[in-house]
């Protein structure tokens, strides 16, 4: 487990499949967690995210860590209220692509996404020694980019109506962070 100030990053269990169930076919939850990609990522089954859990955790390797691995988002007390990832991994460039999503909506502007965030680039920047973390959002989750900004990422690019969400279109927000960069603000 990863601690931070108010969450703990876990590997993913098989307990935590029935609330990714109830969270991934919430219109409003999903909505914000995959923008573009609801249509695929909601109307999900219980047997099928066990079915995925299942092959994941079959076909992992231990020399795959360095290419995905996904977190359970716990509070302090043992609330399970999302998850994130870092994913994409360069040996050479030493960078990483992360996803976080917490999707338990009382926990929403309470401070446990930005913990998140510093509590996973924290491990990928210190432990890993990563140089450089990037992301990807649609222009209209303002709340998580509110949250990537006071992490210290900063707007890298913008591609231009590239998300279809809710039968309109928005710009797909691309942000970065260097570990020097996270380094002066933590």
């Amino acid at each position: 487990m990863i601690k931070g100030n108010v969450v703990e990053l876990r590997p993913v269990a098989a307990e935590d499949m029935e609330r990714m169930y109830l969270w991934r076919n919430d219109e409003e939850a999903a909505t914000l967690a995959a923008g573009t990609s609801m249509a695929v990522y909601s109307n999900v089954s219980l047997d099928t995210l066990r079915a995925l859990y299942e092959e994941s955790v079959r076909t992992s390797r231990l020399d795959d860590k360095w290419n995905r691995f996904a977190f359970s988002i716990y509070t302090l007390e043992g609330v399970h209220i999302g998850n994130c990832d870092y994913r994409n991994v360069n040996l050479v460039t030493r960078t990483a692509t992360i996803g976080i999503a917490i999707l338990a909506k009382e926990y929403w502007s309470k401070g446990y996404g930005t913990d998140t965030l510093k509590t996973l680039l924290r491990f990928l920047f210190l432990r890993l020694n990563l140089n450089r973390v990037q992301l990807d959002t649609w222009s209209g989750n303002t709340r998580a980019i509110r949250a990537y900004e006071k992490c210290g990422f900063v707007v890298e690019g913008r591609l231009r109506q590239n998300e279809y969400v809710n039968g309109q279109y928005y710009d797909t927000i691309m942000m970065g962070i260097l570990r020097e960069e996270f380094a002066l603000n933590h």
